[in-house]
């Protein structure tokens, strides 16, 4: 299997002096982007351009999460506020527009026409999802399956590239790891009490507080002490940490029946990397081969 680069070649495109110095960008897909890239390489029609693909869909996928960050709060902000978000706005644009450049330069149209619908579909995704939260009609467990389809939406493309059985487990699969880089992101938030508002841990506590603690969850959000003591009270992140290491230990299942040692490796690397480095799992030698 070629090496995986993907990060030092979008380097080219996302490491501008004037990005880093005024604003900050979101982390790397790197677990979506590594089992795309292990996945494309196990098809011989493929291993060509496995490396453009993966690297157009990570910058598609940071352009989107860029915008993300984006503050949508009316209130008055400093300059240096401002600067950050005028430069995540434009840098979002920036890194979703060069795979047009990159796709036709290599005369891969019909990987535009299916990209754009896949940003079309996110999009959609999203406002369904801001729409449910407003409305304070979710669970936890409903967040957290949305937030892995949008994860999920445009990384599925590769199904309908992909042929035969590598088609069908990429599909699982993809869907596994994007749960684990979900459950990643909320343990993530979990140390940043600015980021609870709607966040699992927010709709956990919602659904399974008392009344009281509900009643001053949306009043006491921004106090540290307060959501930790609830936090703590119903194991939060003890139950995150199961979920992923479920997550990562159904990947690793799926990866199994793939028929190939070398995706078998490689995708158990991707997994336990991130159980290693959010819950201190380590691997026993007995379990991988």
């Amino acid at each position: 299997m070629k090496t995986y680069r993907i990060p030092e070649i979008a380097q080219k495109y996302v490491e501008h002096d004037i990005i880093q110095a005024h604003t900050a960008l979101p982390d790397f897909p790197d677990a979506r982007l590594r089992s795309l890239y292990a996945f494309l390489n196990e098809q011989e029609s493929l291993k060509t351009r496995s490396e453009l693909y993966t690297l157009v869909i990570s910058l598609v996928q940071l352009g989107m999460d860029t915008h993300d960050l984006i503050d949508t709060d009316l209130e008055r902000r400093t300059e240096p506020e401002m600067r950050s978000r005028q430069l995540k706005v434009l840098a979002g644009d920036y890194f979703s527009a060069t795979f047009y450049q990159l796709l036709s330069q290599a005369g891969q149209i019909d990987m535009i026409s299916k990209i754009s619908g896949a940003v079309s579909e996110v999009n959609r995704l999203k406002v369904n999802l801001y729409v449910r939260m407003r409305q304070l009609k979710m669970s936890a467990e409903e967040y957290l399956s949305l937030t892995v389809q949008l994860k999920a939406t445009l990384f599925h493309i590769f199904s309908g590239v992909m042929e035969g059985s590598l088609s069908h487990g990429w599909s699982k699969i993809l869907d596994g790891v994007s749960r684990c880089e979900a459950v990643v992101d909320e343990l993530v938030r979990m140390e940043y009490p600015a980021r609870f508002d709607k966040s699992w841990a927010y709709w956990h506590l919602l659904q399974e507080g008392t009344d009281e603690e509900r009643q001053q969850l949306n009043q006491r959000m921004h106090e540290p002490a307060f959501i930790n003591s609830l936090a703590e009270k119903y194991n939060v992140r003890s139950q995150l940490k199961a979920k992923l290491k479920h997550s990562a230990d159904a990947v690793k299942s799926l990866a199994g029946k793939l028929e190939s040692d070398k995706l078998l490796r490689e995708l158990t690397a991707i997994v336990d990397a991130l159980l290693n480095e959010h819950t201190g799992f380590t691997p026993a030698l007995n379990e991988t081969r």
